[in-house]
C-alpha cells in the first residue's frame, strides 16, 4: 500500500504530492513550495516520517509546479525529472514567471536531471510508476500511474469536472481533449486521480459526467 501525504503550496493553492509505502522509499511530485513554511512542512514530514526520497518528479513544467524543487535538490540532492517536450518552461523559469505573473522572482532551478519518456516506469520501494504522455495543457504534461494501487498522479492535465487551460504558450485544446480519452479513459474506472489543484477525483466518475469526457 502507498501514501500519499498531500502539501497545498504557492498563492495558486498547487498540490505537492509525497509518496512512499513501507519500505519507507519515496518519490516526491509536484514540488511547488514557495514559501518557507511550505518548504520545511515538506522537509519535516519526510524526515519525520523517517523517509528517504529517490526521485523528484514533475507532471509538467509550469513554475506552481516547480517553485519548491530546489529545496529537495538541497536537502536530498535530487533533481527534478519532466518531460523533455517541457523544456522550453524549465530551462527558463524566470521569464516564464515574468511573462505570466509579471513579476521578476530570480528563481535558482536545479538542473533537470532526467527526462521521462511515455512508457518509462519508476520504481520505488516496492511500487512503480509509469508515466503516461498528456500533451495539451503544455506538450510535455504527464500523469504517473501506479497500476497495483490503481492511483494516478494528473498535474493539471485532468482536475475533479475539469481540465487544465489551454491557452497558454504551446497549449493545446485538442490535445489535451485527445489525452483525456485516449489516455486517462482507457485506465481501470476506479483509479483515483490527484491533481495539479483541487480534490482528488476517480476516473470512473469523470467519464460519466465530466463534459470533457463525451
Amino acid at each position: 500500500m502507498i501514501t500519499v501525504k498531500k502539501f497545498v503550496c504557492n498563492p495558486l493553492q498547487e498540490n505537492t504530492y509525497v509518496v512512499s509505502d513501507d519500505s519507507r522509499e519515496c518519490v516526491v511530485i509536484d514540488c511547488g513550495a514557495f514559501f518557507d513554511d511550505e518548504r520545511k512542512a515538506i522537509v519535516s514530514y519526510i524526515n519525520t516520517q523517517q523517509l528517504k526520497p529517490v526521485r523528484l518528479l514533475c507532471t509538467h513544467g509550469h513554475f506552481d509546479h516547480i517553485f519548491g524543487c530546489d529545496t529537495i535538490f538541497d536537502a536530498y540532492g535530487l533533481q527534478p525529472e519532466v518531460h523533455s517536450d517541457d523544456a522550453y518552461l524549465t530551462d527558463d523559469v524566470n521569464a516564464q514567471v515574468k511573462q505570466m505573473l509579471g513579476t521578476d522572482l530570480q528563481l535558482q532551478m536545479p538542473a533537470i536531471g532526467h527526462y521521462l519518456a511515455d512508457g518509462e516506469v519508476i520504481a520505488f520501494g516496492h511500487h512503480q510508476l509509469k508515466v503516461l504522455h498528456t500533451p495539451g495543457h503544455t506538450p510535455g504534461g504527464v500523469v504517473f500511474y501506479c497500476e497495483q494501487e490503481r492511483t494516478a498522479f494528473s498535474g493539471d492535465t485532468l482536475f475533479r469536472m475539469s481540465i487544465g487551460r489551454t491557452d497558454f504558450e504551446k497549449g493545446s485544446y485538442e490535445q489535451i481533449i485527445d489525452s483525456l480519452h485516449n489516455v486517462i479513459a482507457k485506465l481501470p474506472a476506479d483509479t483515483t486521480v490527484y491533481t495539479g489543484h483541487g480534490p482528488l477525483t476517480v476516473v470512473g466518475e469523470e467519464v460519466a459526467m465530466s463534459p470533457y469526457f463525451r
